[in-house]
């Protein structure tokens, strides 16, 4: 296992990955910082509401990718390591997994506020 340190949002966060995820990971966490970022100030809020906001963009935005047909779905950038598009639903499904999971462990995690 390693662990990658992501900045989102002017915050770190360690995650652990498997070996050889690191990039894309790296990847995934960029991601996620720009939508943060084209969110607004968020230095208001808990590093919490900050990603949920975040993570729930980008479930609206998969789901309607997910629900245009492949002929009118604008195309998405593959993630390093991934070169056909074919995988851009399965990658986009583990984007969303792994959101998921950041969130609830992010939520067990003691209040700042």
């Amino acid at each position: 296992m390693s662990n990658v340190v992501l900045s989102i949002g002017g915050r770190s966060f360690s995650v652990s990955c498997a070996d050889g995820e690191e990039s894309h990971i790296e990847t995934l966490g960029n991601v996620i910082d720009q939508k943060v970022q084209t969110l607004g100030n968020s230095a208001g809020q808990n590093e919490v509401r900050m990603l949920l906001y975040a993570a729930l963009v980008l479930a609206d935005e998969l789901h309607e990718a997910s629900a245009a047909p492949a002929t009118q779905a604008a195309p998405m950038p593959v993630a390093a390591g991934h070169a056909s598009a074919p995988d851009t639903s399965y990658n986009l499904e583990r984007i969303a997994a792994m959101l998921e999971n950041l969130a609830a462990r992010l939520e067990q995690l003691p209040s700042s506020t």
